[in-house]
């Protein structure tokens, strides 16, 4: 069997891949590489598998399809010489992997990244991206950069510091996206005010006006500082100039997996010659996906609705992202992930083999999610939890894990729980006493944030902004210990911080569920399980009796 390589020479011998089930471009790459770079059209910050695996791969059908004739070129900011230096060993080309429930491989080779930049001033490649900018028909600029791409404040509320002293300097000195996207905007106000959209698509709500606000932030400190013209200000507030649309993308997309990377070799596949079948050089997903964008883009947009995404109005994003993120999946994966680490799961889809686990999940989206869900309308908030409960995450060619899912847990708390809760105060104060599931998964994290598993081993936590604060904050609980009042004097700080709920948890009957939670939580080896296997049994209405 010939040894199929990731490079534009490769490619040539087409047989040898789709003998292998390797489906190439059939439009020519350098082509389009070439009118790309002469005429921009679509840059993107975050070039990450979420964007190898559903961005550019439909990008690329696109393409196939006679959709569009142009790139895309993507830009990074950070570790600017270990990303360019991947995508060169590879030519910029991408080996994407679906991921079928049936145990089947979709593969393709994407094409359509056009060139590679580094976003910083200081270097080389500045001109090449300012460039792109002052074009007058480049239409889209886009971000998969996770939410910390968007942090300006500490935790008190105030900017960083970091930010405030690249604010009051000169703004080639910016090191930050979001100040490197407002330079790179004045550039293109300097070149004629040309219209664009910035278009987020985040996991994180109403994630076109964070990036506003973010942008707009330097701005107005760059112009009161006297480094740019106050008419900036002006063009970036004209929604017919510059435009920040809303999005919700769903997508499943674990990092690349090396049983999947023996898959590929035994195809014949080895990425590159000097690094092998590496995470750098495939990237893998679950088949589900979804895209709603706000149909609010001033300079013209790619034809990615002849791939099923849907733009629609802000309202209708608004209304499915509240379903995706506050009910019918990430409070869901949230609760696998932070449960999976106390009993020492390794993977998402071996969760979903656990009784008590899939009791937990469906309690809280089917008995706690939906009679509180916005529903979109477009899409069926039943039928979309149905699908994540029984498809999705029990997929065992998905290769996702607890670990992964619960970085970052503090910064998701407000949205996937929050809202729910304060949509229950809303009704109803009351109903928030015959709550379960939700008070158990924010006990169950607290539970985590001990560092301990269910057995009392040490486990390692995922990363998180606030990890050290908050174990901190509970370092006084000790293991089996049931001490009430040393218990309750750690955890109700955290329960009254309004930035990780969205509300004060202690002036709820919430708290005091959740501390009780807790303390059933922390009654020695197997009390984890044991508080699992106790919570009330919901059944589905098609479970058989």
């Amino acid at each position: 069997m010939k040894k199929l390589y990731l490079n534009l020479k490769a490619l040539d011998d087409r047989e040898s891949w789709e003998s292998q089930g390797i489906k190439l471009p059939s439009y020519s790459i350098s082509e389009v590489r070439e009118r790309t770079i002469k005429s921009p059209r679509w840059l993107h910050f975050g070039a990450g598998n979420l964007f190898k695996v559903y961005l550019a791969r439909i990008h690329d059908e696109l393409l196939e399809r006679g959709f569009t004739d142009s790139g895309v070129i993507v830009a990074a900011n950070r570790n600017v010489e270990v990303f360019k230096a991947r995508l060169s060993a590879v030519d910029n080309l991408i080996l994407v992997v679906g991921l079928r429930s049936d145990a089947q491989l979709d593969l393709r080779v994407v094409g359509c990244i056009s060139d590679v930049l580094a976003a910083i001033p200081s270097t080389s490649d500045w001109e090449r991206i300012s460039q792109v900018f002052r074009d007058p028909n480049f239409q889209v600029v886009s971000y998969t950069i996770t939410e910390k791409g968007y942090a300006l404040f500490d935790s008190s509320g105030a900017f960083t510091k970091e930010v405030q002293e690249e604010m009051s300097r000169d703004p080639h000195d910016c090191k930050h996206l979001m100040g490197i996207t407002c330079l790179l905007l004045y550039e293109r106000y300097l070149a004629g005010r040309w219209p664009l959209t910035l278009l987020s698509m985040d996991n994180l709500s109403q994630n076109g006006s964070v990036l506003s606000s973010a942008v707009k932030a330097y701005a107005t400190s760059w112009v009161n500082n006297g480094f740019m013209a106050p008419s900036f200000l002006k063009y970036l507030d004209d929604e017919t100039r510059i435009s920040f649309p809303w999005s919700m993308i769903d997508k499943i997309t674990p990092a690349s997996d090396p049983d999947i990377a023996k898959i590929l070799e035994s195809k014949g596949f080895f990425g590159t010659p000097e690094h092998g079948v590496s995470s750098f050089t495939f990237a893998n997903a679950e088949e589900a996906e979804y895209l709603v964008i706000e149909d609010s883009f001033t300079n013209g947009r790619p034809k990615w609705d002849a791939r099923c995404v849907i733009f629609t109005s802000r309202d209708v994003v608004d209304k499915v992202e509240a379903m995706k993120v506050s009910t019918c999946l990430n409070p869901l994966h949230t609760a696998l992930a932070i449960y999976g680490c106390l009993l020492s799961f390794e993977k998402i889809n071996d969760e979903m083999t656990d009784p008590d686990l899939i009791n937990l999940i469906s309690g809280l989206g089917y008995k706690e999610g939906l009679p509180v869900v916005v529903d979109p309308e477009i899409i069926d908030p039943k039928i979309f939890l149905d699908t994540v409960i029984r498809q999705r995450f029990s997929n065992p060619f998905v290769p996702d894990t607890p670990q992964r899912i619960a970085t970052d847990t503090s910064q998701k708390m407000s949205v996937r729980f929050g809202n729910n809760i304060r949509r229950y105060r809303e009704k109803d104060e009351a109903s928030l006493d015959n709550l379960v599931y939700i008070p158990a998964v924010i006990a169950g994290w607290l539970r985590y944030l001990m560092g301990l598993n269910d057995q009392g081993e040490a486990m390692t936590l995922s990363p998180d902004p606030m990890i050290n604060r908050l174990k901190d904050k509970i370092k006084a609980i000790e293991f089996g210990a049931d001490d009430e009042t040393t218990i309750q004097e750690a955890l109700m700080p955290i329960l009254s911080n309004q930035r990780l709920f969205g509300q004060d948890l202690t002036k709820t009957s919430l708290a005091p569920k959740i501390i009780r939670y807790f303390r059933l939580m922390n009654q020695g080896k197997g009390a984890v399980r044991r508080f699992l296997k106790n919570l009330p049994r919901y059944k589905r209405e098609t479970d058989p009796d």
